[in-house]
């Protein structure tokens, strides 16, 4: 009996792992057969790899031969990169012809590029291939890196663990010292409910977010270089619920003058141009994010509370990423309403309101209010 309930268990654990290696494996042959296919037919495999060696510089084309993926990834990356991506060069050359790709190649719009472009030798056929391996990029995309689940991995572990302890203990009994089982599944159980427990406070937040935006827009050089305000752009800020996202009308009252930039030359802001020329809105990727059930409005923390916005949002004029500073949650909030003074006398908003704190001002019954004390603990106030 005991032999036979272990048996199932092990066929159980082996079935399902089966399965779930079945699954992913036959999902990501479907995507890769799909594209694989479609650039049989388009362009053979000897010349996609003597295409993607060119582009990585593995082949000797002269005496300044360059790794073009040093600077243009063929990956997905997590940090700020003002060289365009292949998918970037594939998709803004897609549409030309051989000589205007030719001459996109070799004199790059970015004067900093264009310094490493020079002396460059390709030949005709070469270009083409470049370009056939840039076109497999098109339908491929960026290689993505590998999923990390190596905390998923441990928590199955220990799931296991505290089972086969468990069946060991009640039914099996292959170790006679009954402590040894305690001390396992004791051990077990405290990493599952402290994984459990970091996931679920962890669920819905998101600091140190900083997705790539389809335009590489960078706060250091427009906030901190050029010493634009925060409300130029923002400009909602200080009278709306949001601080809103700036439309492509505003990004031109400077770029309809300023093509090019230092660090991008022309291809990122010719992003904004052609977005106007077409009558598309830029795609912005939100990065500060609050559940549906709290209520924040910016106008009540920046037009009434003057705060700053380097308060919430933290040095945003330091980096070229933005990024979620803070973590957002409820306590990080409620820690800022119980320790920040309000600009009680000082501020016009409240000189009709809280008669009863005007009268304790006056008899000198109170010096300072925080948040906290005006209401600012209440449930409903944020969540209504």
């Amino acid at each position: 009996m005991k032999r036979d309930i272990l048996k199932l268990f092990r066929q159980f654990l082996f079935v399902n792992l089966i399965i779930l290696l079945s699954i992913h494996i036959t999902l990501a042959s479907d995507n890769n057969s799909k594209n694989d296919h479609e650039l049989h037919d388009r362009y053979s495999s000897d010349n996609l790899k003597i295409g993607e060696r060119l582009f990585h510089g593995l082949i000797i084309t002269g005496d300044n031969t360059i790794n073009c993926a040093s600077c243009h990834n063929t990956e997905v990356i997590d940090t700020f990169n003002w060289n365009p991506s292949a998918l970037e060069i594939a998709l803004s050359t897609q549409y030309m012809d051989s000589s205007a790709f030719a001459n996109t190649l070799l004199n790059p719009v970015t004067k900093r590029i264009s310094e490493v472009h020079k002396n460059v030798q390709l030949d005709a056929q070469q270009i083409v291939l470049i370009r056939q391996y840039l076109d497999s990029i098109t339908l491929k995309g960026l290689e993505k890196p590998r999923m990390l689940v190596r905390r998923l991995a441990f928590f199955i572990l220990l799931v296991i663990t505290f089972i086969i302890a468990f069946i060991d203990l009640t039914f099996t009994k292959k170790i006679k010292f009954k402590p040894v089982h305690g001390v396992v599944m004791l051990v077990a159980l405290a990493f599952i409910f402290k994984i459990i427990y970091e996931d679920a406070v962890g669920l819905g937040r998101s600091q140190g977010y900083a997705p790539l935006q389809p335009i590489k827009f960078s706060h250091k050089v427009h906030a901190n270089d050029n010493k634009i305000d925060c409300i130029y752009c923002h400009h909602t800020a200080e009278t709306s619920k949001s601080a809103g996202i700036p439309s492509t009308n505003v990004c031109l009252n400077c770029h309809e003058l300023v093509r090019e930039g230092t660090n991008s030359g022309r291809f990122e802001i010719q992003k904004i141009l052609t977005n106007m020329e077409k009558g598309h809105a830029t795609e912005w990727i939100r990065i500060h994010k609050l559940p549906d059930h709290v209520y924040f409005n910016h106008a009540q923390h920046v037009g009434i509370g003057k705060l700053d916005c380097s308060e919430c949002h933290g040095n945003v004029e330091d980096d070229h990423l933005a990024k979620q500073y803070e973590d957002l949650s409820m306590g990080w909030c409620l820690d800022c309403h119980r320790t920040k003074k309000v600009d009680f006398l000082g501020n016009e908003y409240y000189s009709k309101t809280f008669e009863e704190y005007h009268e304790q001002f006056k008899n000198s019954m109170i010096d300072s209010l925080t948040i906290a004390e005006m209401g600012g603990e209440n449930c409903m106030k944020c969540h209504y």
